[in-house]
Order: C-alpha cells, then sequence, then structure tokens
C-alpha cells in the first residue's frame, strides 16, 4: 500500500491511498450506508462509504476489505467481507451427530451416549461398555437367547 499527501496551497486536503486496506465496520447509517474505520483515516472517525457487496447489521464489527475512489482516503468503498475460518470438520467435533435415512438412526458422539426415560438408562461409552440400567430389566427372545462375556456373573 502507498500513501502520498495531496496538497493544494500548503493546506492538506486528504491522502492518497493506493490498495487494499482492511477497515472495520462500526455501524450502519438509518439510510443503510456503512460506516467504516480504517488505519490513517484522515478524519478519526468512521466514515460513510460505498460498498460492492451487501452489508447487514449483523455484519457490525466484522473486518472489511476496503479500496479508495480515486485514491481519496475520504471516499472507502467497501470490496468484500473478511470470512472467518470455519471448517466442517470443527462444527462437527464440537456436537455429537445424528443419521436419519428413514430406516435407521445412527447417532454418534466422542465419549458417550445415554439414553434416558424415566428410572432406565442405557449407556453406551467410548472404551465399549454397554450400560443397562432400570427398576426392572426383562430380556425376551422368540429364539436362543444367550449371554456370551469373557465372565458371565450372575448375581
Amino acid at each position: 500500500m502507498q500513501t502520498t499527501q495531496i496538497e493544494n496551497n500548503d493546506t492538506q486536503i486528504s491522502q492518497k491511498i493506493e490498495g487494499v486496506v482492511i477497515g472495520l465496520l462500526l455501524s450502519i447509517n438509518n439510510d443503510g450506508s456503512p460506516l467504516v474505520a480504517f488505519p490513517r483515516n484522515p478524519d478519526e472517525a468512521a466514515i460513510p462509504a460505498r460498498s460492492t457487496v451487501a452489508m447487514q447489521s449483523k455484519d457490525v464489527g466484522c473486518e472489511v476489505a476496503l479500496m479508495f475512489e480515486g485514491g481519496d482516503s475520504r471516499m472507502p468503498l467497501i470490496i468484500g467481507k473478511i470470512q472467518q475460518v470455519v471448517t466442517e470438520k470443527n462444527a462437527q467435533d464440537e456436537s455429537a451427530n445424528a443419521e436419519l435415512d428413514g430406516e435407521s438412526i445412527v447417532l454418534s458422539a466422542r465419549q458417550n451416549i445415554t439414553l434416558k426415560c424415566g428410572k432406565a438408562s442405557i449407556t453406551l461409552t467410548k472404551s465399549g461398555k454397554v450400560i443397562l440400567r432400570g427398576a426392572y430389566v426383562l430380556s425376551r427372545s422368540s429364539g436362543v437367547n444367550r449371554i456370551k462375556g469373557g465372565s458371565v456373573q450372575i448375581n
């Protein structure tokens, strides 16, 4: 970025700014024009800007890419909003995941999944444990009902 002074009869009119400057969207006027601040702002206050992209009140506080009409620092032009980096993988890692296809439901989580209803619960843990709890547990089968394990304890 190159900055030069434009002078007229020994009086500074404005700074000439070439290239892209990162500024901040401070607010949006009642007439809908965005107000921006940026480094080396000659007025040291928010300046109304024109924009090539739609800016909404939810964008206030965001960084914006600015250029200047004719290089005039008093005529900022928003050419875009700086996007925050968020990947889908990061968003998925922060929460549990559920997949529904009409025939089955797959729930997945990093640590455990617990289904609760009244005094009953089923918990699946990351280490592979399945914990059934209830005031009354019934296991029925029209075929063979097997219990298999490294060891089986009853009572």
